[in-house]
């Protein structure tokens, strides 16, 4: 394969040979990454917890509404790791399966918004206790790995194994955020709304 010499002067990316992209591009992913987990954590220790960002009527607390939309939002994680599987042959699915697993995760990313908002405006950074710590590192990566599984999706000529290990990665974080949350909260209060 020859390369031009001018395609970079005339706006034309290299060629990136046989190997794929060349490993340097996931810097930028990667980057961002950080940036957005390193913002939410500075933002959640610098910022003072205000108690409450949000009541819903109809719920005993914010903490029940936010177990609730916890695990709505992992219920949609669960469709998306469905999906996934479906799109990828693991698993026999229907013509629609890529529409079910872009919808759930709207719907997933939609619904824990709020979640991450009251976390971070009503309780901030915490770290009294080591499920809270994790809670809250775990919280800021979410959204980090999030943002370049987001960027990831829109390059062309991924190796085929990217997309599923960020969103295996982003699937488990967002599991024990859970873990760490909305189970805690009905183990220790009960299931309540």
């Amino acid at each position: 394969m020859t390369v031009d010499p001018n395609a970079a002067t005339r706006g034309f990316p290299e060629p990136e040979g046989r190997g794929g992209p060349h490993p340097a591009r996931y810097l930028v992913p990667a980057l961002v990454a950080g940036a957005v987990a390193l913002a939410l954590g500075v933002y959640g220790t610098l910022h003072d917890p205000a108690g409450t960002a949000f009541d819903l009527a109809g719920f005993s607390s914010t903490g029940a509404v936010k177990a609730w939309l916890a695990s709505a939002a992992m219920f949609f994680a669960l469709v998306q790791l469905v999906s996934a599987l479906m799109l990828y042959g693991k698993l026999p699915g229907p013509a629609w399966s890529a529409a079910l697993h872009r919808w759930s995760g709207r719907a997933a990313f939609l619904i824990a918004v709020p979640v991450a908002v009251h976390c971070l405006y009503a309780l901030g950074w915490q770290t009294y206790e080591t499920r809270v710590m994790w809670h809250s590192v775990l919280g800021c990566f979410f959204f980090g790995a999030f943002s370049a599984k987001m960027l990831l999706l829109r390059w062309e000529r991924l190796p085929g194994w990217v997309l599923p290990i960020v969103g295996g990665l982003v699937f488990a974080v967002l599991t024990v955020i859970w873990l760490t949350s909305a189970l805690w909260f009905f183990r220790t209060f009960g299931v309540t709304t």
